[in-house]
């Protein structure tokens, strides 16, 4: 039997238009002016909406850059949820990454956030600041995988913070290759760097 996939209304429609609006402005802005100097009123101004509409798509200044965060954790969290019994835990976090590295983004666009992140202080606080919330959503999962009932066993947090420390060195890499390079073979590089 054929689901139909529902097709989007006129306001959903209009709403991904005016954010995608808002955020080409604010990443055209920041890179011209630098994070710090844009302000929300300028932003707001350029893309033609009120600080206040701006708001009710975006929670703060650095969700322009950063994301929905928490949308994506919880994606992440799904991604490795769904991966098969026999598959690794190291191998499901990877799968994980994955999906979420083409959930938003075009690999330009993400190029360009990648660069405002790394670049801008604040804004790559902001970033790790939620991916270790992203780490500790993962704890329980990874642990069921690793068999490891007792809270205190520290394998399942050091092999997540291993995998995420290893995805952002390939992050890194890639942003410094200008986007040129393989970022999964930048991950496979950086992993192996601390298993050898």
């Amino acid at each position: 039997m054929n689901k139909r996939i529902k097709e989007p209304t006129l306001w959903e429609r209009s709403r991904q238009l005016a954010v995608r609006e808002i955020l080409d402005t604010a990443i055209r802005l920041f890179e011209e002016q630098g994070y710090e100097a844009t302000t929300i009123a300028q932003i707001a101004r350029a893309a033609g909406v009120s600080e206040r509409s701006l708001f009710r798509y975006f929670g703060a200044k650095e969700d322009l850059v950063c994301g929905d965060q928490e949308a994506l954790g919880r994606l992440l969290r799904a991604a490795v949820e769904s991966q098969p019994g026999d598959v690794s835990p190291q191998s499901a976090l990877e799968a994980g990454f994955a999906v979420i590295l083409t959930a938003n983004h075009s690999a330009a666009e993400a190029l360009r956030l990648s660069r405002l992140i790394f670049a801008t202080p604040s804004l790559y606080a902001a970033y790790v600041t939620k991916r270790l919330r992203w780490q500790e959503d993962l704890v329980p999962v990874i642990a069921e995988r690793m068999a490891a009932s007792d809270p205190a066993d520290p394998r399942p947090r050091a092999l997540i913070a291993t995998v995420f420390a290893c995805v952002d060195a390939a992050t890194r890499a890639w942003v410094v290759a200008d986007g040129r390079a393989d970022i999964a073979d930048l991950y496979a590089r950086a992993l192996t760097a601390i298993t050898t």
